[in-house]
Formats: C-alpha cells, structure tokens, sequence
C-alpha cells in the first residue's frame, strides 16, 4: 500500500468514526427531546397522543386535592383561557402552590387527564420558569384573537 493510499484510509476511517459520533448525539438528543404546550394548545389536539411532553402554566386556586396514601395529587392548570386537570403521584416540590406557575411533564391520558410523570414549581417570588410564563402569555393572546 501506498502513502497516498494509506493516507486516503486513514481519512476514512476518521471520517467514518466522526458521522458514527454525530449519530449516536443525534439519536440520544431525539430520545431526550420534550415539547412544551399550553391547556388550550393540548386541548385544541395540538399534542403527541402517546408521547411525554411538558405542560406549563398555573395551579387553580383551590384545585389541589391530596388522596389518603399522602402521594397522590390532582390539581387543574390553566393558561387563563382554558384548564386541564393533572394527575400526580409523587411528592410535590416545597414551592409549589395554587395560584402559582407549574410545569408538569407527562402524558396525556385517554379521559383527557394529563397524567405527570414530575411536577416542577417555580424558585421565589420574582420567578415563573420560562416555560410557565410563556403558556400565561401564549393563553393571553390566544383570548385576544379569540374576542
């Protein structure tokens, strides 16, 4: 084998290993990757059926109902135009309350209920996370367009 032929294998090979690399980001991104939608957006059918994906927006004042076994909670999230109750088992951030904003991850279940796999809540006072302050603002205009 040649230097110039040995060269052009090595080349190859590097190339070769480098778009096997970028596969492998490639798919892990894919399987990791969440959508975010808003009650009225999961409402309206906008969603995956049968995937994991995050809804934001904010706890119902008086909608949060605890079961007997401690861990299991329900509680209603709207975007201020329109509200779908979640299902959670699990033990809920210290920061989460009614009236506050919450993004729930999960599925949506067959009797529209969205059935959350984690509940984030927001830090302080000041803050909402990015994703429940952009439902608050998507349900906004969605009331504006809708009057």
């Amino acid at each position: 084998m040649t230097r110039r032929q040995q060269r052009l294998a090595l080349l190859a090979a590097a190339l070769g290993a480098l778009l096997l690399a970028a596969w492998l980001v490639l798919s892990a991104f894919q399987k990791n990757l969440v959508f975010f939608f808003t009650p009225s957006q999961i409402l309206a059918g906008e969603a995956p059926r049968n995937k994991s994906f995050r809804m934001g927006g904010m706890v119902e004042p008086n909608s949060l109902k605890r079961e007997a076994d401690g861990v299991t909670v329900s509680f209603v999230v709207t975007d201020t135009v329109r509200s779908l109750p979640v299902h959670y088992r699990g033990i809920l951030p210290d920061l989460f309350k009614e009236g506050k904003g919450v993004v729930a991850q999960g599925k949506l279940g067959d009797d529209h209920r969205f059935v959350a796999d984690e509940v984030l809540a927001k830090h302080d006072e000041n803050y909402m996370p990015p994703d429940a302050a952009y439902a608050l603002k998507k349900g906004r205009q969605t009331a504006k367009v809708d009057k």
